[in-house]
């Protein structure tokens, strides 16, 4: 009688942690649609920059996010039509606010606010590609998203690197 009340009570533990494992995880659709509007994003802001920015170093990490983007959105568009999942058609609507937000700015001003939202959208992609590859519920995704962590890691670090460059001094 004391094996069966085991019995059952490991396997209410395992239905209980399962499911909050279960519901942690990333669906791959979630992490396809916000991958795929970060990667637009980025691309957005890049071309903006090279338009506006007055600085030949915030010139080339623009045009490095701009084509480091778009690759990966092609990969991640790729992957996703094997998988029957739709990407993103526009960036997320916060990334569309600081995009409007950049374009009043001009010169030196928008170099400093191009640096300093390169530095916040990076770390929030970095943050969701780490969830990716830890749960999204996809194996093709989620080593999709371990193999782009690197690069984006990157990105994050020269990003901060050029916020320090353009910020203001008072």
């Amino acid at each position: 009688m004391i094996r069966i009340y085991k019995a059952f009570f490991v396997a209410l533990l395992l239905a209980v942690f399962g499911s909050l494992y279960a519901a942690d995880s990333m669906e791959a659709d979630d992490f396809v649609d916000e991958a795929s509007a970060k990667g637009i994003a980025e691309i957005e802001s890049g071309k903006l920059a090279l338009q506006k920015s007055t600085s030949p170093d915030i010139k080339a990490f623009a045009q490095q996010m701009i084509d480091e983007h778009t690759a990966a959105n092609q990969k991640l568009a790729q992957l996703a039509t094997t998988k029957k999942l739709e990407v993103a058609t526009e960036a997320e609507l916060m990334s569309k606010a600081k995009k409007w937000i950049l374009q009043l700015r001009d010169g030196e001003s928008f170099d400093e606010a191009y640096a300093n939202n390169q530095v916040a959208s990076h770390e929030n992609t970095v943050e969701l590609y780490r969830k990716a590859a830890q749960e999204v519920d996809d194996t093709e995704l989620k080593a999709f998203a371990s193999k782009s962590l690197p690069t984006l890691e990157q990105h994050w670090e020269k990003a901060k690197q050029l916020a320090a460059t353009h910020k203001k001094h008072d």
